[in-house]
């Protein structure tokens, strides 16, 4: 399997991390040869991928500078990613940390999506999402905190103006890297790459429950389609 499995003690201190902060890193979850092999596969298919440059209405005008490919082009062209979605070893680890089971989403577009941040100035605005939990790992990252594309998100709070009250968390991710975000319910955005050459290339990966409420927004058309 791509996983570096955890031990009790790793995912007891990530469960009550995300109890706290909606949040839990999950530091080189992918092995050396999953994560070779995820980033292969994300360079291929940013082949197929779209550039958006636009500032999104429904999320107060958020900036979104960046590469994207939807869920269901990416269902179409990547058995390999369609097969991690699935992994009943991925999901069992999500289950112990965000306490309940995750299950697929009903939207394919939404499922697994590819983001690329690979411009000077390239970034995710504000913004919350449809399902309760995101799931991403990092294929590209930047080596320092200084070369941005930081994650910056405010635990239990889902007003974007939040982001900008001091109130931020900000958290560095390396390649191999992984977190879990109760990603509904906590404003988040990822800040601009601050120089030419960084790049910034995740999977997200979108989970709900049996018990969360249907919510809606334009925001993964305006991006994904």
């Amino acid at each position: 399997m791509p996983f570096t499995a955890r031990t009790a003690e790793e995912t007891a201190a990530a469960f009550l991390r995300f109890s706290t902060d909606g949040y839990a890193p999950l530091p080189s979850l992918l092995t050396s040869e999953g994560l070779g092999e995820l980033r292969a596969e994300a360079w291929r298919l940013e082949g197929i991928a779209r550039r958006r440059d636009f500032t999104m209405t429904c999320m107060d005008d958020s900036p979104r500078h960046m590469t994207t490919l939807g869920g269901h082009v990416i269902a179409r062209e990547s058995p390999l990613v369609r097969k991690l979605y699935e992994d009943a070893q991925l999901l069992a680890l999500m289950g112990a940390v965000v306490g309940e089971p995750p299950m697929a989403v009903p939207d394919p577009l939404e499922r697994h999506v590819l983001n690329v941040l690979h411009q000077e100035g390239d970034t995710h605005g504000a913004h919350t999402d449809d399902y309760p939990y995101a799931l991403v790992f990092f294929l590209e990252a930047p080596h320092a905190p200084a070369d941005g594309g930081l994650l910056e998100y405010v635990p239990g709070a889902d007003s974007l103006a939040d982001l900008d009250t001091g109130r931020a968390h900000r958290a560095h991710h390396r390649a191999g890297d992984a977190y879990l975000l109760r990603s509904d319910t906590t404003a988040h955005r990822v800040t601009p790459l601050t120089r030419p050459g960084v790049r910034r290339t995740v999977l997200n990966f979108a989970y709900t429950t049996r018990s969360a409420a249907p919510r809606t927004t334009q925001s993964a058309r305006e991006l994904y389609t």
